[in-house]
């Protein structure tokens, strides 16, 4: 599909590994999608725009390149979403942060919107969604619909690890909307869940069940 771009950067695939084994504990798993999210901003904003501006160097004045246009933005699908953003913001502190609360109904694996927060005039942004699992894009899509109602025109999803599944319904419903991943896996199962994936994301971020 033209608008996915699997980053199989091996020192990524390394760190997913160890991500995905049951035994890792909380805490690595937590410190390991962090590391992960700072490898996937390198390429999600690869290809962003640069203007050159006047600086005085200790040596010289100079013509130095710095970023176009005004801040990005980073959209958080809560609650799993924010350990991507931790490590995001760590490479672009000065990032605006939208927070987007959807639950996915267990019965019909369904999304439902519980809170919305974004800055304004996202039409002059880059907007980049994140949440470690694009599994049946029921959250992802719905994350996506709402910022482009608030305005949004130029949006990137960024993801974890993602389903075949996830991403032909996503490729359907906004084809306009690039997604990167670290890996897509074989298949969802009855539930929901990636397979072989890694379970719940959020869930093992935070020690919950």
């Amino acid at each position: 599909m033209n608008n996915l771009t699997v980053v199989d950067h091996p020192l990524i695939q390394h760190k997913l590994t160890i991500m995905r084994d049951k035994e890792t504990s909380t805490a690595g798993f937590r410190r390991l999608l962090r590391e992960i999210a700072h490898l996937l901003c390198y390429e999600v904003t690869r290809d962003l725009e640069l203007d050159m501006i006047e600086i005085e160097t200790p040596m010289t004045k100079m013509m130095a390149p710095t970023i176009k246009g005004k801040k990005l933005v980073f959209a958080s699908i809560l609650r799993a979403g924010n350990g991507l953003l931790e490590g995001m913001l760590d490479l672009v502190p000065a990032a605006r942060v939208a927070h987007i609360g959807i639950y996915r109904d267990h019965e019909t694996l369904e999304p439902h919107e519980y809170y919305f927060k974004a800055p304004g005039n996202l039409e002059d942004r880059l907007v980049i969604v994140v949440d470690p699992m694009l599994a049946t894009a029921g959250s992802s899509t719905a994350a996506v619909t709402k910022l482009k109602e608030r305005g949004a025109t130029n949006i990137r999803f960024l993801c974890l690890l993602a389903a075949p599944e996830g991403v032909k319904r996503f490729s359907e419903e906004h084809p306009d909307v690039p997604i990167f991943t670290a890996a897509v896996d074989s298949h969802l199962n009855e539930l929901g869940y990636i397979v072989p994936g890694l379970g719940d994301a959020g869930d093992r971020m935070y020690g919950t069940k």
